[in-house]
């Protein structure tokens, strides 16, 4: 079987097409394997999801490239020798368009820039991922956003060329790997020159705009997370929500929400330090209550693991044994906390967490976990000891 002659090569912008349907093949789970004479379906591959759509009414769930064969994966069957029409779903090709030029746009910007090379590129449901071979800081990103952006603002053309032999040896192209035979090269406004064999839009602006996310390091280089086009448009309207939200929550404008968020955190750490001064002293209390009681066991509400803790603690300074703190319900269960000044406690903890369904645990004085157990029969279990 010869290859599929591919459409989508020399009209990415085609969206509906007939083509004559040479097998049909059953697979499991109730899809088929379709193969068209030829096809406008894009089939996933170099860093590019394959097109959705429907051939014929069936469902196109997706595309495969075999050998130069392209195979269509349909939810049904079609009709082997008859002539479908296929039908690419538009937004989904046009997404990947905007999305597969924009990477190269801030591919070729980096690597004239910085030298670095594009080491690993996946167009995922959300967000674009770049990998590049060498480190960037937050204002070389910056540098690099913009730049990129002023070539889509330009309007340069983007084309697809196939060179000669010679010719591609006088062509300073960007390629992850060696490629036998004829090679298909971008040429993205002349921003960027790589081997490619995915979809692109005719000119950039059609990119919209490229939006660095966030950064990291990646095995000795840089891992970006990018969007185009309209999922930068989504991603600014989003944030445009939630900055519109936290502005009415703290009564504050737009533009000024993260000073005020930063004066909120300040009031917050401020009332935890008072908190913690306000527990101390009630753990005090609530030890010199207690002074001199053996393996003392009490109840709080509402405490988190490190109160418990500081209460297990205060109550060992004045109690013999192992001191337990004990905070939750007889629904959810209860976190404990286990403390023997100058003691063990890990015997005592591995022993309670058997006998009353617990997890946690802990070395020398200490212990934490959880227990799902009711207040009486914690307080049962400790009596029994």
């Amino acid at each position: 079987m010869n290859g599929t002659k591919k459409l989508y090569y020399d009209e990415p912008y085609l969206a509906q097409f007939c083509a004559k349907v040479l097998s049909c093949t059953p697979l499991h789970g109730g899809q088929f394997a379709v193969v068209l004479d030829q096809t406008a379906f894009y089939p996933e591959g170099g860093g590019q999801p394959a097109d959705h759509g429907s051939l014929g009414g069936a469902c196109v769930l997706d595309a495969r490239d075999e050998n130069g064969t392209v195979v269509h994966i349909t939810a049904s069957p079609v009709r082997v020798g008859e002539t479908v029409q296929g039908d690419v779903d538009w937004m989904r090709r046009f997404d990947h368009m905007q999305q597969h030029t924009g990477e190269h746009l801030l591919s070729g910007v980096i690597k004239s820039q910085f030298g670095y090379d594009n080491v690993g590129f996946h167009i995922g449901p959300d967000v674009v991922r770049v990998d590049v071979s060498g480190p960037l800081s937050d204002g070389e990103l910056q540098e690099i956003e913009q730049a990129v952006n002023w070539v889509i603002w330009q309007n340069g053309p983007v084309r697809a060329l196939w060179p000669t032999a010679e010719e591609l040896a006088d062509m300073p192209y960007r390629s992850k790997k060696e490629i036998e035979g004829p090679v298909r090269i971008i040429d993205a406004a002349g921003a960027d020159l790589c081997a490619c064999c995915g979809t692109h839009v005719a000119r950039c602006a059609e990119v919209g705009a490229v939006k660095i996310l966030s950064a990291q390091n990646y095995k000795g280089g840089t891992r970006l997370s990018v969007v185009c086009g309209m999922r930068a448009l989504r991603d600014y309207t989003l944030k445009c929500e939630n900055a519109s939200r936290i502005s009415t929550l703290l009564s504050a404008k737009v533009n000024e929400i993260a000073p005020a968020v930063e004066h909120l955190q300040d009031e917050a750490d401020a009332l935890k330090a008072r908190v913690a001064r306000l527990e101390t002293e009630l753990f005090e209390s609530r030890a010199r209550q207690m002074a001199g009681a053996e393996h003392p066991v009490v109840f709080e509400d509402d405490l988190r693991p490190d109160s418990l803790r500081r209460l297990s603690c205060a109550l060992s300074g004045v109690c013999p044994g192992v001191c337990a703190a004990f905070s939750g319900s007889d629904e959810t269960g209860y976190s404990y906390a286990l403390f023997e000044k100058d003691g063990d406690v890990s015997e005592c903890n591995r022993a309670m967490n058997k006998a009353l369904n617990g997890r946690g645990g802990g070395r020398g004085e200490v212990a934490q976990g959880t227990v799902h157990a009711t207040r009486a029969q914690i307080e049962a279990y400790f009596q029994s000891i």
